[in-house]
């Protein structure tokens, strides 16, 4: 009998817990081929999901537990769940049902077919907002038009993964995580099929859009250093700028004699060349200060209390 680990990161999401159990214990029931573990892990959350989590674990024995000190985010709760499995294969997944276990049974035929690894993109986006759909297809067009790392639209961590490759990611101990792009980093065989999208019915989503702006920047600058060439493109730009109107002047001084004071020209350009100035500091103090903080070498999480025996440094 095969293993199988699910690892949920959860923040704030004591009540949809139970129900996600209940609902993945029928799906589980069905593959008796396997043997499941649940890993939670409590990223900070400010209710009861701790308390929910103990009492799962009280129930079922297959229920284990990770809480943090403090909220470290989603990449972080993910590398942890990554880092205490053990199992044969392992499934990340949300907690909020968006994420179906329905999908077990095709997603593990996947990978007995030979798949390292299969993930799931979604073909819709129903119950999000307009500007929301639009900003994630931005995102995509972006990411995949700046990095080497190339990720179909809709893509999702909700995936399952062979020992190797979860032992591949893991291997990547940098602070600053972008799951996404990492999946696709390291390579290995990955099928893709898609899954209509799910609403939440239960609890709230900690999700915003000023939170998925600043995961887009981070999947942006984690694998791509095209908006640090940017810079050099503005630059040649601008000098090449200055050279026509320069050549412009002289001309026309040649020409008509007149030497105008141009004031408003002069104002716009110097807002213009300043705006570009701060855009190249701005995208410099982003590389800068993510070099800052892996020089650091702080834990990518550290652990307050978990039913699963110590098997790292954290």
């Amino acid at each position: 009998m095969k293993t199988v680990d699910l690892v949920v990161p959860c923040h704030n999401e004591e009540e949809v817990l139970p129900e996600f159990v209940r609902v993945t214990n029928e799906v589980t029931a069905t593959l008796p081929s396997y043997s499941f573990r649940y890993i939670f892990i409590n990223d900070g959350s400010k209710d009861n999901t701790l308390l929910t989590m103990i009492k799962l674990s009280q129930e079922f024995d297959n229920v284990k537990y990770i809480s943090f000190s403090r909220n470290f985010g989603k990449e972080a709760a993910m590398y942890a769940g990554l880092e205490h499995s053990d199992a044969d294969y392992v499934i990340v997944m949300d907690a909020d049902l968006q994420h179906p276990p329905a999908m077990f049974p095709e997603m593990l035929k996947k990978i007995e077919e030979g798949h390292d690894c299969c993930a799931l993109y979604r073909v819709a986006r129903k119950g999000e907002g307009l500007l929301r759909t639009a900003f994630s297809k931005l995102f995509f067009k972006l990411q995949n038009s700046l990095s080497s790392v190339k990720l179909p639209y809709g893509a999702t961590d909700f995936r399952v993964m062979s020992r190797q490759m979860v032992d591949a990611i893991v291997s990547m101990g940098e602070a600053q995580r972008f799951s996404k792009g990492i999946f696709s980093w390291i390579g290995f065989d990955t099928e893709w099929i898609p899954y209509e999208n799910v609403e939440r019915t239960i609890g709230k989503s900690s999700w915003n859009m000023l939170g998925l702006f600043r995961y887009a920047i981070d999947g942006i600058t984690a694998f791509s250093v095209a908006p640090l060439k940017f810079i050099t493109v503005a630059a040649g730009f601008l000098f090449g700028l200055s050279l026509l109107a320069a050549l412009f002047v002289a001309i026309k001084a040649i020409v008509t004699g007149e030497i105008g004071s141009g004031f408003a020209t002069i104002m716009c350009v110097m807002l213009f060349i300043g705006g570009v100035i701060e855009l190249s500091i701005g995208i410099l103090g982003e590389y800068l200060g993510r070099i800052y903080i892996e020089t650091k070498q702080r834990p990518i999480y550290i652990v307050k209390t978990s039913n699963i025996e110590k098997k790292d440094k954290h």
